[in-house]
């Protein structure tokens, strides 16, 4: 059983939901707070109240706080179809197919990119968290292809700096719906997280400032094949940004996407990949560039499109 927390709702909240007041308070997600609510354990002025109970300035809340949850540890567990492109003392580069997290994390059992690198026998060194050693970026679930380890603690520090600097060169191929006016641009917008969804995210006035750089390489009668290099690194921003725009890319319903297309594609995920990163090497300082090819999934669906 987690603490209980008892403390006097403010003016300001007055008249906010449950879920939405209670999570501002005390830094806690909506759909954690909902939970709560649904097995009693939120209490307004003593009386059980749900998610969508609205609250009252000047009233008691009394939240039983949910336990705290153990931390994820790394699981050495090889990963289908993860390559390795590239590997020395300093850091290595994979290939990352759908379907696999960068690092373990609460609430995720699937395969995971530190894991997959244990079970084939990479001794990683560097500092922070055990589940996220020599994280210093990351590839959505959802989205496949090249990421980069530290596996030194200096490659760590010289890598997150250069990541932070924006000096990396991270480049993207997206398929996305209908085609983009003007065919190259810059999209400036900040990003936060969505206010009625806790796992989506969109443009918002108070989010993060986030800059993607887009280039149309092909125009076809339903969609458009984009070169996308990012500035910043928020999650899900490329997927957002051209969400933003009307233009989701295919096979993202969540951000959008028109299922019926995605179906014809034969696409179960968002047509998103890592074809491309450059950074100066933390060893040597000299400047390395790694490419990846498109997986079967995504080669499938951009060769109909051209059919079409």
């Amino acid at each position: 059983m987690g603490e209980t927390r008892t403390f006097p709702i403010p003016d300001g909240l007055d008249g906010a939901r449950v879920d939405a007041g209670v999570s501002r308070l005390l830094g806690l997600s909506r759909t954690v707070v909902a939970e709560l609510a649904a097995s009693g354990k939120v209490l307004l002025d003593g009386a059980e109240v749900g998610k969508s109970d609205r609250l009252t300035s000047g009233s008691w809340i009394e939240v039983e706080m949910p336990a705290p949850k153990q931390p994820p540890t790394v699981v050495a567990e090889p990963v289908p179809g993860m390559k390795v492109v590239y590997a020395d003392e300093h850091f290595v580069v994979v290939d990352k197919p759908v379907g696999v997290a960068a690092h373990p994390s609460v609430g995720w059992t699937g395969p995971t990119v530190i894991g997959g690198l244990a079970a084939a026998g990479y001794r990683i060194t560097t500092s922070g968290p055990p589940e996220r050693k020599g994280i210093v970026h990351r590839l959505d679930v959802g989205t496949s292809g090249l990421m980069a380890v530290a596996v030194s603690e200096r490659a760590y520090t010289v890598l997150k700096q250069a990541f932070r600097d924006r000096t990396v060169d991270k480049t993207y191929h997206a398929l996305v719906q209908g085609h983009l006016d003007p065919l190259s641009g810059t999209i400036d917008a900040p990003i936060g997280r969505h206010r009625s969804s806790d796992w989506r995210f969109a443009v918002t006035s108070d989010g993060k400032p986030s800059i993607t750089h887009y280039d149309t390489l092909e125009v076809h009668r339903e969609a458009s094949l984009l070169e996308v290099h990012l500035e910043t690194g928020r999650t899900h921003q490329i997927r957002v940004h051209l969400s933003a725009l009307h233009h989701p890319c295919c096979g993202d319903p969540t951000y959008g996407a028109d299922p019926t297309l995605a179906a014809r594609l034969g696409l179960d995920r968002q047509w998103l990949h890592a074809v491309g990163l450059g950074f100066e090497h933390p060893g040597s300082g000299s400047y390395v560039r790694f490419t990846s090819e498109y997986p079967e999934d995504l080669q499938h669906a951009v060769d109909l499109i051209r059919e079409t």
